[in-house]
């Protein structure tokens, strides 16, 4: 029979016996010594997982680069020249014509072209823009302002693009990437006007200097005075490109401690081409010979070359996004919700 007496309900779950609690807390334990088992997951098989850096390839050559590249320096230093010679085509061309006198502007212009190169299938959007009227006055005080203000004009522009609610597949990029500055050859130290435009400079964009026309020294006062200009730029804390903060691994760092240990590269530019050994060379051609542009024997222009384009192209557009681009993006967001 049933009893109307009511019974005590108990919301414990029954006691397991001992040897079920010993498999449960088995149970538990055995994603923990499971999961590093994943790290060394083998294929049996051809999976094709390598052909995704086919399709990168593919998709990127169709949209194509942008490279943006701006040269500082006085007058008369080659600029022009070699931009030119870098990309071995007419992308720089000099504003004045053939016939007409040259005339200094009173304050510091900022000129770009825009070209779209093309080799192998890979096309390239170039723009160049030179600064002319650098350096040139008597009175040189804050000639900087302009470059600086355009340089934070383009970031301005694309932070303006990035935060539309409908923004475009593809934001133009029209941010500076790198800011060749020509020192003159003049075999001493840097002069207060190259020193305080590099520490300035170098804080919003990628900066690599350069002698110019390094042909006019001889090897020992190119070598003293690339000494010198290192001396300079450590004594004044001018973090040029590469900058050290920024190597990632000990490869890049190694790579990276070469290319310091020669910048200032000393560079001769030449747009024309000479017969050397039944081979044509781009190269000066003087009364005691050709000086070879890119023979690394006479001048540093290879290494240039193999810095701006060949090996750290993609590494200035990727410090520029997101070193110095992110905190100005910072900055300008600050100011905004700021009182």
């Amino acid at each position: 029979g049933s009893s109307l007496e009511p019974q005590e309900l108990s919301m414990e779950p029954p006691a397991a016996p001992p040897e079920e609690e010993e498999e449960e807390e088995e149970e538990e334990e055995m994603p923990l010594t499971a999961a590093p088992g994943l790290a060394g997951c083998q294929l049996f098989g051809y999976v094709g997982i390598e052909a995704v850096l086919d399709q990168m390839k593919i998709k990127t050559m169709k949209m194509g680069f942008e490279f943006n590249i701006m040269v500082v320096g006085q007058s008369g230093l080659g600029k022009s020249t070699m931009v030119n010679t870098l990309f071995k085509s007419k992308v720089s061309r000099k504003a004045s014509q053939p016939g007409q006198e040259e005339r200094i502007p009173k304050t510091v212009q900022l000129q770009s072209v825009t070209h779209v190169i093309e080799e192998k299938g890979v096309k390239m959007k170039l723009t160049v823009t030179d600064t002319p009227g650098f350096g040139d006055q008597i009175n040189n005080e804050n000639c900087w302002d302009p470059i600086i203000k355009y340089i934070n004009e383009q970031y301005e522009r694309y932070l303006r693009e990035e935060i539309l609610i409908t923004r475009k597949r593809k934001i133009p990029d029209t941010r500076v990437h790198v800011c060749v500055y020509f020192v003159p050859p003049t075999g001493h130290w840097l002069r207060p006007l190259d020193l305080e435009f590099m520490r300035r400079l170098s804080k919003i964009v990628n900066v690599v200097p350069v002698i110019a026309k390094a042909d006019s020294l001889t090897l020992e006062e190119r070598t003293e005075f690339k000494q010198r200009i290192q001396e300079d730029l450590k004594a004044h804390a001018i973090s040029v490109y590469p900058q050290e903060d920024f190597d990632q691994d000990p490869d890049d760092r190694a790579l990276n401690d070469r290319i310091r240990e020669k910048i200032p590269f000393a560079v001769v530019g030449a747009d024309q081409e000479h017969q050397v050994n039944g081979k044509r060379v781009l190269g000066r051609k003087t009364k005691w010979g050709i000086i070879e542009v890119e023979n690394p024997a006479h001048c540093e222009f290879p290494l240039l070359r193999d810095l701006l384009i060949r090996s750290h192209l993609q590494d200035l557009k990727d410090i520029s996004h997101n070193v110095h681009y992110e905190s100005y993006r910072v900055r300008r967001l600050n100011e905004s919700n700021g009182p």
